[in-house]
């Protein structure tokens, strides 16, 4: 795996980018270019039902308008699929994985096969989700560079034995995004503190077909004033493209950086200052902050 910087964003095409997802894609950014390193965009359109027509499009437009250029050719997950698919059956290999027909109704509140499954293969019918047997006793920690150290005893009641592949037929994006982190040599992910919880399986993952371990940072999500994370499904405004320059200055403050100077009045001139003066140890130590 490379040993230069190698970070990425990688935003669902179910809406228009929001305060909260500009927040994640400039402190990718900048701690990439701040390390000299290459950032990455990649699409995570996994799941045709949820996406909106034409939001990746305008997406990608929105990280230009704010001059968040990426460094290579954007990656679609939706072109991906034979990767998943070799590493599906890698997993298979090492009898790692079994089919799961329980409906929604018959998982636990945790998402839990209840029918015992793994040990009745010959009683599972199709259609049925592909899950990752998490043996018990497992155990898994990692070092979060904003977070600090992260621990998860006991993995199999926290993880359960998880789905990588969904009953109808779509890939899982847990599997999804391990395969393509690896296969982009990514190196270093800085996201949101609300997809905390997916980083146990992902590291677990990893683990399971051999792949290297990024070093993970999760930022603080930014909130409304009812306590819900900005996100699509929550109805948080879309960025107006006209007020780019507002929206990085907004989005630095939130992050702890340094604000430009006034007299920087566009995209390049206060990324150009920001990269400088970038700082991982300035960015609030929380896993959330509400909106100013």
């Amino acid at each position: 795996m490379s040993t230069a910087y190698r970070g990425r964003f990688a935003p669902s095409p179910t809406g228009p980018l929001h305060l909260g997802s500009l927040i994640a894609a400039l402190a990718s950014y900048l701690d990439a270019k701040h390390n000299k390193g290459r950032w990455l965009v990649r699409i995570d359109d996994l799941d045709p039902p949820r996406e909106v027509p034409g939001s990746a499009e305008n997406i990608l437009n929105a990280l230009q308008t704010h001059g968040l250029l990426w460094d290579e050719d954007v990656v679609w997950q939706s072109k991906q699929s034979s990767l998943y698919e070799t590493a599906l059956t890698s997993l298979a290999a090492q009898n790692k994985t079994f089919a799961c027909d329980c409906s929604r109704q018959n998982l636990t509140p945790l998402g839990c096969c209840q029918r015992n499954c793994e040990q009745e293969q010959q009683r599972v019918t199709k259609p049925a989700a592909t899950r990752i047997t998490v043996p018990r006793g497992s155990q898994l920690s990692f070092d979060d560079a904003l977070q600090g150290p992260q621990s998860c005893a006991a993995l199999e009641q926290h993880l359960s034995d998880f789905v990588v592949k969904r009953k109808d037929g779509f890939n899982a994006y847990q599997l999804a995004v391990v395969v393509d982190d690896a296969i982009s040599e990514i190196n270093h992910i800085v996201r949101g503190a609300d997809l905390m919880d997916s980083t146990p399986r992902q590291i677990f993952l990893q683990q399971a077909l051999e792949l290297p371990t990024p070093n993970y940072a999760h930022l603080p999500v930014i909130t409304n004033p009812q306590g819900q994370k900005f996100s699509k499904q929550n109805h948080a405004p879309a960025l107006i493209d006209g007020e780019a320059t507002q929206n990085l200055r907004r989005a630095l403050s939130f992050l702890g950086q340094t604000q430009p100077p006034g007299e920087l009045d566009n995209p390049g001139s206060i990324l150009a200052f920001a990269q400088q003066t970038w700082s991982m140890q300035r960015v609030p130590k929380q896993l959330a902050i509400a909106a100013i």
